[in-house]
């Protein structure tokens, strides 16, 4: 059954998102996540999965986001997603502006230099909030969640993750290579695109 509250713009993005073009690879890398997910399904369990990369700022945010996404769109019941960091910085402007190209609503609840934001998929859904922090912040779980590491140097850097029941290194290419580039923006396009398809693919494997 389809999330008849999520708006057209996001939706038709989902429709339009091929998961057959994913690699054996990457499947082979996801395949840890689908396996988590479909553990906490069969037992009934709630998901909470906390996308981790060094300064929470780029992949975190969008891994984030659209797996919350996904889980509303496939209507995968009690999953809560976060992001966090090795450090706080700031949530990169152009990831807020690649959404919302996207078909996201995001409305700034904080003026400093770590903003508040409030990301919404859908009419009905919780929004979102977005900030950067790091990954063991009040905000985010203690115990029983699920670390995806989305950089390999938080992989590398971050040998432990208190609290966390499974540890899954789904890393991307940092769109920050393109920042001051005229690829800027279509990089930022791409690469939410492609976390998009993957989460897609995961979360549509719990349907099947």
């Amino acid at each position: 059954m389809k999330n008849t509250s999520m708006f057209n713009a996001v939706s038709g993005v989902i429709d339009s998102l091929d998961i057959t073009v994913i690699s054996e690879e990457r499947r082979e890398v996801l395949a840890p996540l689908v396996t988590y997910l479909k553990e906490k399904v069969k037992a009934k369990e709630p998901i909470r999965l906390n996308f981790i990369c060094t300064h929470n700022s780029r992949r975190s945010h969008l891994s984030q986001i659209w797996a919350q996404t996904m889980a509303a769109y496939f209507n995968i019941e009690k999953v809560s997603c976060y992001s966090g960091g090795t450090e706080a910085t700031a949530m990169f402007p152009k990831v807020g502006e690649t959404l919302v190209n996207q078909g996201f609503r995001i409305a700034k609840l904080s003026e400093s230099n770590n903003p508040v934001y409030s990301i919404k998929y859908s009419e009905n859904d919780p929004a979102v909030i977005a900030f950067s922090k790091q990954y063991a912040d009040d905000f985010n779980p203690s115990s029983q969640f699920a670390a995806i590491m989305t950089c390999s140097s938080a992989d590398e850097g971050c040998p432990m993750v208190f609290g966390c029941d499974k540890r899954i290194a789904v890393t991307y290419e940092d769109p920050k290579i393109s920042d001051g580039t005229p690829e800027q923006t279509e990089t930022y396009f791409n690469r939410s695109l492609e976390i998009a398809n993957e989460m897609k693919y995961v979360f549509s494997s719990l349907n099947s």
